[in-house]
This record gives structure tokens, C-alpha cells and sequence, in this order.
């Protein structure tokens, strides 16, 4: 069945099977193939495309139950399931527009009886899918990234190609309402077989029409509804959702406003307390605004609305509002369109986010830090093999070398260094002779970590350390980053291999470079050197097959984030633009910041925030936006990192998880519900929650009790060499904007307040203009006045 824009088929049991957009070279199949999953031994048909589940009265019903009864029309397919008090419909309609796909669900009540729906969700399986091989084509171009909006009356899903090559998919509802979208993940993970590549899998989604969760179930989550509904004797209620084609972000909103009456919103993910914060919406020309307010909770837990209504100003259909934030904590901001029907956003509220660092670093240093007469003496809880672990001590670190210096916090971590570090990686503290600490092998990406850790202990004074001179410490690294980096220097073959993987080493071996040129160790200088600009040309010489995409996981942003930063910092440009559009299609665009994450779904079995890999993946995109200006990447780079820092934020109230001041949480469920753990759905927590859940989990962790923090750190530190300290300014239609700050318009000019906990720098590339404070001074505010910035009515910069 087709029409112009759409090929598509419907199985005998009702799913629709196959989804092809008909000017795509590649044919992707949009909807998951139930091929595939038979291929590849996973048996999750009934999560194919189309089927539902429904609790009716207390009575289960699902669509496996039956054949349904399907007719055909012309372009139109109709899809017909036949309980005995209810009827569910379903209809795929190409006839309606030449370029759209018209998805409409009907429910009947066949009885005179008022029913009561408990729970009603429909899987809506797009081809979301990490295969298992190392086909680059197929991981990039016949894959796709799901990003939901949800609000009451203009949901829609964005389904990005994960290449970024158009068209991608988008899904705009146009009748009824969709509580949620929910995920369900299947997977293989073959990490401890010594296999490299070693982990596939995929996630299902379902649209959640009721309910979505198990019976009496409660959680925080006060933004999205869980309710269900009545259906009144013999009446019906229909959901309906268009299909169309799109090119890019602004495509995917324009047409959701031009062919469905959604309007577009022009939002920060963020706003700081007390500073001024600006929201932009625009409706069709059919609309007018009718009401504006926002919801939030109050510090005891109660929930407030707050009218802004009067607040907004407008010309012709574009509104516009200069807010101020009191309460920090999530806020849901919602529009009222001709009196009948709601959109809305979601943003977080946070305090200054120098307080929340500086009180991590602390808990690190004054809670996690195990002491000379522990069990396990001078190592940071929890104890882990993996290096991503040491994270927090290069957190630590930073904090203390851009704040004030606590000469306690400093010498912990180098005890650390010296006493638990070297001892354990290493054999003999040898750091030719690492230590299998993963049974028969060893990962070289720990190394990166440890390296990093060492660098940045080197950059203290002589007079704060106690163990070694800084320049002992600049050696260290330099030793542990060559045995990273080498794979000469490794055994088996899986070492080699690892080694020319790129990592997290890109966003600090410039700084180590430099500083081993500065202090005259040549050799170590040259021998990095030589090494870095191979790993560099090598990816970039690779970059057209995808290659640093795979790293131990078939196709994995750990690979293809560092790639792109690494070749725009050494200016491989066509390298960079290359995996650039990898970055930006894995991270979301959505009505709700949360949804705003890169996706590393297996961390969390769902649709999620990570805070490590995730945050490194923000810092690859902002490298690429300094060196190409492209500002798709700055506005991705500042979405995504503000989801991370929603792992760290201790006065979140939409979570279960409630952290104390300095506790993190690595981990964030976006999905809700969260299928094959439903007490996950829009939480926070660690990776080893799912210890419980048996498999490979027993082994990586040894209780479900271990804290949810283990492998962070290592994603602020790279936040605070980018957004921590700088502030961007871009023009767009003559419209002067920011990135990670607030704008105010003055007689003096436009006041750029930053949202840089150590606000140092400012930029702005579209008219060359930039300011760098003097040894490192805070500078929370500049003036932007007769095209130069400006502070105490000063020219300070303009290159």
C-alpha cells in the first residue's frame, strides 16, 4: 500500500511491519522488523508495531489474544479487533494527503454498560536498534533515535536517522491525549566473554493512552499523568497521529505548526534563581493565546501555579515573556490555546551552579574518601575496577584548582594516587605492567582516566603536595597516556586494539602537551605527540567508513563523541563534520529538558541521561561548534549538558531518588514508564540497581546497596573547561541571543549575566568577538554596546 511519500505493510496480525519513505536512498525500514528480531533470537514480537495492551474492569486485553479482522481500501488499511464488550480500531491512511501516513485508533464500547479503562498503550515500535555486527551502514542509516514531547494536546515523536541524513520520521498527534511514551529494552551483553565488540540490543516503544503503570504505583513524578479513563455505554474515543517526513529540527516543528496547529517553542533548558529568564512561543495564525501559568512544587513538597498570563507580550502570533525564577526545581510552563486546548514545556530551576560543585567536591572528600586504616586504604567509595570510577577525584581536582584551594581535599587524592591508584592498575606499580583486573584482560580506556587524574595533580604547587615534586606527577601521566595510546606497549589483541580507540584522553591531551613542552620534558613531549597526531589522522582517515563509532559496543556516542571532538580540536574538519551529525542525532530535542539527553539507552535499559558519557558527548559537540560555528552544535552541546547536571541537582522533586547536598546519581530514566523496571521510570539511581535483576549485573557490582555515583566526575570536569567557564552569544534573524547565560536589554546596551559557575570567558563568533578574563577573574557580567563588549563602560576585547 502507498502513496507518494509512503510504502507500507500491515501483517496478517495486524502490526504494521514495514515503513519505508519512498524518496529515501537507503529505504530504511522506519517500524522494527520482525525479521530481525527472528535473526537475531530475540522474541518481542508482541511489542511489534500496533499492538496494545488494555485493562478494562479489572480484565487484561491484549491484542496477541486474537487475529484481528482486516480490510483494505484503496490507500487504507483498517485494522479491527473484536473483544466481547469493546472493539479496538485501528486505521493506516495514506489517502488523506499524498505526503503523510494518518494513523487513527478508535475504541468502542459495544455495551450499554459504562466501562472503565485502566490502562491502555499501544507499542509504536520505531526501528530503534543497535545491530549486532559492525555494519556502519546499517548502525547509521537504518537506525533511528526517538525523541518524545509530550504535553496534553501536541505530542509527537521525533524519529532521527542516526547518521542525521534526511528524511527522518516525525509522528504529530492531532486527536485525543497521550500520557506518556514508555520503553522496553531487549539486549545481549558479552562483556565478560573477552568480546570486543560486545553488546547489542534494542528499545520498543509504546504510546501510554491510560494508565501505563502497575496497579496502586506511585512515584514522584508530579508533571506527567497516569490516570485512566471511562467510557460511557456505547459511545467511542479516538486517537489520531500524521506521519510525515522531515529534514531537520526546525523542519520537524515547522511542519508540526504549518499541517497541525502545534506551536513552536523558543526555550532555554535552564534558568538560574533570580535571574532573568525569556521564553518565546509562536501559535498559527488560526490561534490566540487564552491563558499562561506554571506549575512547580514548593520546598515542602506542594504544588504552586504561578499565572504569567499578563507577563506575555506579543506581534501578530509570536509571544514573548521576560520571567524571573524564586524556587529552584522543575517547572512546567503551559500555554492555553482558544480557550480548549494545552502545550506546554518543562525547564529546570536551578541554584548558582558553583554551589552545586563545590558542595560535590566536598562530599567526595569528606564522605566517599576511605582513609589509611580501611578495608580498602586511600580509595574513594565505591570501589570499582573500572576507571571510570576515578572520575571523582579529577572533579575534586578542577574544583580546586579554579575555586579556592582546600589543601586537605588536594592531598587526599594524591595519597590516593600513590598509595591505591598506581598499586592497583598496575603490577608493582609499574606502569608497563598493567594489572588483569577484568579476569584475563584489561581495559585500556581505564587508563585514560588514571592519566587525567595525575595531569591535573601535577598542576598543584610544590607546597600543597607531600608525596612528590609536580613534575613527578606531569611524568606519571605522560607514562600512563602513552601505554593508552600505544599498542605497542600491549600484548593481546585486544589491548592493541583498545588503544587505538579514542576515549575521553581528547578533552585534556592538548593541556598535557603543553604542559609537558612548558616544563622541558621533550621526550615525553614528543613522544605524545607523535603518538596523538597518528590517533588523529588515523580517524580521520577513517572517518568515512564511521570507524571510531564502534568501541566495545557495535555503535556507541563513547566512540563517535570523542571522535568528533578530537578532530575538530586537531582540525580535521571534513572528520569532524562527519561524526559531528552522529552527535547531533543522538541528542534529543523535546518539549522537556530531560528529554534533551544523548541516549546511551544500555546503561539504564531505557531511553536515558548518563551522566558520563552523556556530559563527554555534550563537551565533543561543543569542540566541534569552536571550531566550526555551526550553531546546531551549540545549542545541542548546552541541551544535552543540562540534562546531566540534572544527576548532581539536590533540589530535583520530580525523581524518587532525592539527593543530599553533594550526592550525584549517574543514571536518569527519561522514560516513563520504564517497562522492564517500572520503579526506574523517571528516576534516578546507579547501575547497580539492576544487580537484583541477575546476568551480567552480579558481576559488576557486588550489591544492589552500592551507591549511584560510581562513575561520575569525569563529565563535570569537561563541563567546567566549557560551559563552567564560558558564555556564548549567536544572532539569528538580526536577533541577538545566549547560550549559558541571561540577556537584558539597558540604555547601557544588552547585559549578558553567565550561567558559568567560573565565568571567564565570552564569545561570540558571528561577529568576532571575544572577551577572556585576566588570570582566570570571574567576570559574572559584560555589556555588549556599540558592537564591542564592554564592562565598567570599558572596551575590554574586540579581535
Amino acid at each position: 500500500m502507498e502513496n507518494k511519500q509512503f510504502r507500507l505493510q500491515v501483517s496478517p496480525c495486524g502490526n504494521l511491519t514495514n515503513l519505508v519513505l519512498k524518496e529515501d536512498i537507503h529505504k530504511m525500514n522506519w517500524v522494527m522488523d520482525s525479521s530481525y528480531l527472528e535473526d537475531s533470537g530475540y522474541d518481542e514480537k508482541e511489542k511489534l508495531f500496533g499492538n496494545f495492551y488494555l485493562k478494562m474492569d479489572g480484565k487484561i486485553l491484549t491484542s496477541t489474544d486474537m487475529i484481528p479482522t482486516i480490510t483494505e481500501e484503496d490507500i487504507q488499511a483498517t485494522v479491527t479487533y473484536v473483544f466481547e464488550q469493546i472493539e479496538v480500531i485501528m486505521k493506516y491512511d495514506l489517502s488523506q494527503s499524498e505526503d503523510r501516513l494518518v494513523w487513527n485508533i478508535t475504541m468502542k464500547n459495544r455495551t450499554a454498560k459504562e466501562l472503565n479503562i485502566t490502562d491502555f498503550a499501544i507499542w509504536s515500535s520505531f526501528s530503534y536498534l543497535m545491530y549486532r555486527n559492525n555494519d556502519l551502514n546499517l548502525q547509521t542509516n537504518h537506525s533511528a533515535t526517538i525523541f518524545p514531547s509530550i504535553s496534553k494536546h501536541y505530542s509527537k515523536l521525533a524519529c532521527v536517522r542516526r547518521s542525521n541524513e534526511a528524511p527522518h520520521l516525525g509522528m504529530y498527534q492531532t486527536k485525543g491525549h497521550t500520557l506518556s511514551v514508555g520503553t522496553y529494552c531487549a539486549y545481549t551483553n558479552r562483556f565478560f566473554e573477552s568480546v570486543s565488540p560486545s553488546l547489542d540490543g534494542m528499545l520498543f516503544h509504546q504510546l501510554i493512552l491510560a494508565g501505563g503503570y502497575p496497579k496502586d504505583f506511585v512515584n514522584a513524578d508530579w508533571l506527567y499523568e497516569k490516570k485512566g479513563f471511562t467510557l460511557s455505554g456505547l459511545s467511542e474515543k479516538e486517537w489520531e497521529y500524521a506521519f510525515q517526513s522531515f529534514e531537520n529540527q526546525n523542519d520537524f516543528y515547522d511542519i508540526g505548526q504549518k499541517n497541525y496547529g502545534h506551536p513552536i517553542f523558543d526555550f532555554e533548558p535552564l534558568a538560574i534563581i533570580d535571574q532573568h529568564y525569556k521564553l518565546a512561543f509562536k501559535l498559527s495564525k488560526n490561534q490566540y493565546l487564552t491563558d499562561a501559568y506554571i506549575d512547580y512544587l514548593d520546598a515542602s513538597g506542594k504544588g504552586k501555579r504561578k499565572n504569567i498570563f499578563r507577563k506575555m507580550n506579543h506581534k501578530e502570533n509570536s509571544y514573548y515573556a521576560d520571567l524571573i525564577f524564586t524556587t529552584p526545581g522543575e517547572h512546567r510552563i503551559i500555554i492555553e490555546i482558544n480557550n480548549e486546548k494545552y502545550d506546554s514545556v518543562i525547564l529546570n530551576v536551578m541554584e548558582p551552579i558553583r554551589k552545586t560543585i563545590e558542595n560535590r567536591s566536598h562530599y567526595i572528600s569528606d564522605v566517599l574518601f576511605n582513609g589509611q586504616n580501611s578495608d580498602v586504604p586511600y580509595s574513594y567509595s565505591p570501589i570499582s575496577k573500572q576507571g571510570e570510577s576515578l572520575g571523582k577525584l579529577s572533579l575534586v581536582l578542577k574544583n580546586n584548582l579554579l575555586g579556592h584551594t582546600n589543601v586537605k581535599e588536594v592531598q587526599k587524592v594524591e595519597a590516593s594516587c600513590v598509595n591505591y591508584i598506581r598499586q592497583k592498575w598496575f603490577k608493582n606499580g609499574d606502569f608497563t605492567n598493567p594489572s588483569y583486573l577484568y579476569g584475563d584482560f584489561y581495559r585500556c580506556m581505564d587508563f585514560e582516566y588514571i592519566a587525567h587524574v595525575f595531569y591535573l595533580l601535577s598542576q598543584f604547587e610544590e607546597n600543597i603536595l607531600q608525596y612528590h615534586h609536580p613534575d613527578t606527577y606531569l611524568a606519571w601521566a605522560a607514562d600512563v597516556f602513552s601505554l593508552r595510546v600505544n599498542p605497542d606497549l600491549h600484548h593481546k589483541l585486544r589491548g592493541k586494539e583498545e588503544a587505538e580507540m579514542l576515549g575521553v584522553f581528547f578533552l585534556y591531551i592538548d593541556d598535557l602537551m603543553a604542559e609537558l613542552k612548558r616544563r622541558r620534558l621533550i621526550d615525553k613531549y614528543n613522544e605524545i605527540s607523535s603518538l596523538w597526531s597518528k590517533i588523529a589522522q588515523k580517524v580521520a582517515n577513517d572517518s568515512i567508513t564511521y570507524k571510531a563509532a564502534v568501541t566495545e559496543h557495535f555503535f556507541d556516542n563513547a566512540g563517535f563523541g570523542p571522535a568528533a571532538g578530537a578532530l575538530a580540536s586537531t582540525h580535521h574538519i571534513e572528520g569532524a563534520k562527519k561524526y559531528g551529525e552522529l552527535v547531533l542525532a543522538n541528542i534529543g530535542f523535546s518539549n522537556d529538558f530531560r528529554a534533551q539527553s544523548p541516549d546511551r539507552w544500555w546503561e539504564a535499559l531505557s531511553y536515558m541521561i548518563h551522566s558520563l558519557w552523556g556530559g563527554v558527548t555534550a563537551a565533543a559537540c561543543l569542540k566541534v561548534y569552536e571550531e566550526l560555528h555551526d550553531t546546531r552544535y551549540l545549542k545541542s552541546a548546552y541541551r544535552a549538558t543540562i540534562g546531566i547536571l540534572y544527576c548532581y541537582d539536590t533540589n530535583a522533586k520530580a525523581t524518587d531518588t532525592k539527593l543530599m547536598t553533594g550526592e550525584a546519581a549517574s543514571t536518569y530514566s527519561i522514560a516513563g514508564p520504564h517497562i522492564n523496571r517500572p520503579d526506574l521510570s523517571r528516576n534516578r539511581f546507579g547501575q547497580s540497581t539492576f544487580y537484583r535483576d541477575g546476568g551480567i549485573f552480579t558481576r559488576l557490582f557486588t550489591k544492589e546497596e552500592e551507591t549511584a555515583d560510581w562513575d561520575m566526575g569525569e563529565e563535570l570536569v569537561a563541563y567546567l573547561d566549557g560551559f563552567g567557564k564560558k558564555t556564548f552569544l549567536f544572532e539569528e534573524s538580526g536577533i541577538v541571543s545566549v547560550v549559558n547565560g541571561s540577556i537584558e536589554e539597558t540604555n547601557e546596551g544588552l547585559l549578558i549575566t553567565s550561567y558559568a559557575p567560573y565565568p571567564t570567558e565570552y564569545h561570540f563568533y558571528d561577529r568576532n568577538l571575544h572577551f577572556i578574563s585576566n588570570n582566570g577573574e570571574c567576570i559574572p557580567q559584560l555589556l555588549l554596546a556599540d558592537g564591542e563588549f564592554k564592562l565598567n563602560k570599558e572596551v575590554l576585547t574586540k579581535e
